[in-house]
């Protein structure tokens, strides 16, 4: 049965000057500009720009203004957005043992070659609630000069010279790009990190988890983690040389786990990696983790049947974008589909009823 439905053009319009007054709260607080949001909401600023794809932290503050603080809607305006800019070329890789460190920490030596730098964390905070903050005082500086602007060598690589960590395999091939191409399985393993980045924090995060408590057996150290800015370079063929075009800040990691050998390579230490746009340690830990549960295939090992394990689980679901496109569109109309569903169900219902009457008779 087929409903004759008519749009309502003046309902939409209605919510959406409703949406607007809602945004903007009451009239008797100032409004929250976006400086405001890029300066003090920073690490949500990291993320949207993260799982957004773009790096530019005045948009995805406009973002997660017009989103209402709505995190998953203020990613997915960035990457509509994205959709609508030229493509002028790709920059070089960039070099983070060149970064200047606002912190850079490892879980595995404590004297690391460079020294350790705690930075902004929370991890030395006790969860308590501020009420000074409520006050909105001064806050008091930081000392200057924390950050380390010489380049820092990775821990990875002074394991590397005792042979004890497996060497990741260099070539020129050109990796594939999930913002112009859908994902396609078997993916590398270049695919498979753009996918954790742009992946939702909270389901990367418990991927990770899982892996933690025994799914997949993946038990990690936290080789390095390190934030700071990098130069981003770009070829020039007019040129003939590289400049640079600019700065980002990311958060990368390296893990370090166990491997006890398989019939092609010795026990030795393997790597998960992760990197992401801004200060976001929480992320970039989970998608380590999970790279490295993802290699279990390459590096020879059994599959524990594990969902971090499993390829197409992880690739697939991990998109917040992708899942909310599909879990939201269920609340739009619905009504033809309903309708056929309301009469089979009552078809059955009386064919039911009647094998009940004649059985009773």
């Amino acid at each position: 049965m087929y409903v004759a439905v008519k749009g309502g053009e003046r309902a939409i319009d209605n919510a959406h000057a409703w949406l607007a007054e809602e945004r903007r709260g009451s009239l008797d607080v100032a409004e929250l500009s976006i400086a405001q949001i890029r300066e003090q909401l920073a690490l949500a600023v990291n993320r949207v720009m993260a799982e957004g794809s773009l790096y530019d932290p005045d948009l995805a503050a406009l973002a997660i203004k017009q989103a209402r603080g709505d995190m998953i809607e203020a990613i997915f305006l960035i990457r509509a957005y994205r959709t609508t800019l030229p493509r002028f070329g790709y920059s070089n890789p960039i070099d983070t043992a060149d970064m200047a460190c606002d912190r850079r920490i490892s879980a595995t030596f404590k004297d690391a070659p460079g020294g350790q730098v705690l930075g902004p964390t929370f991890d030395y905070t006790h969860r308590l609630l501020d009420f000074a903050l409520a006050a909105e005082g001064e806050v008091p500086e930081a000392p200057q000069g924390q950050a380390r602007t010489e380049p820092t060598p990775h821990i990875t690589g002074f394991l590397n010279r005792e042979g004890l960590i497996q060497t990741e395999d260099e070539n020129d091939d050109v990796p594939g790009d999930l913002t112009r191409e859908p994902l396609e399985l078997p993916a590398d393993r270049a695919l498979r990190l753009q996918s954790l980045t742009r992946g939702d924090e909270g389901f990367v995060l418990g991927m990770a988890y899982s892996t933690q408590r025994g799914y997949a057996r993946n038990h990690a150290f936290v080789g390095e983690l390190r934030i700071g800015k990098v130069e981003v370079e770009m070829d020039i063929p007019e040129l003939g040389f590289a400049i640079d075009i600019g700065e980002i800040e990311v958060t990368e990691c390296e893990t370090v786990n166990q491997f006890a050998g398989s019939k092609t390579e010795p026990p030795q230490f393997t790597r998960g990696y992760g990197l992401v746009f801004g200060q976001s340690e929480r992320k970039s830990i989970s998608m380590a983790l999970v790279d490295r549960a993802l290699r279990w295939k390459e590096l020879g090992e059994d599959n524990m049947g594990a969902p971090a394990q499993d390829e197409e689980f992880v690739l697939y679901h991990s998109d917040n974008i992708q899942a909310t496109g599909f879990l939201e569109h269920i609340k739009l109309p619905h009504y033809v589909d309903f309708q056929s569903e309301l009469e089979l169900i009552r078809k059955l219902r009386r064919e039911a009823m009647g094998e009940v009457q004649e059985a009773a008779e």
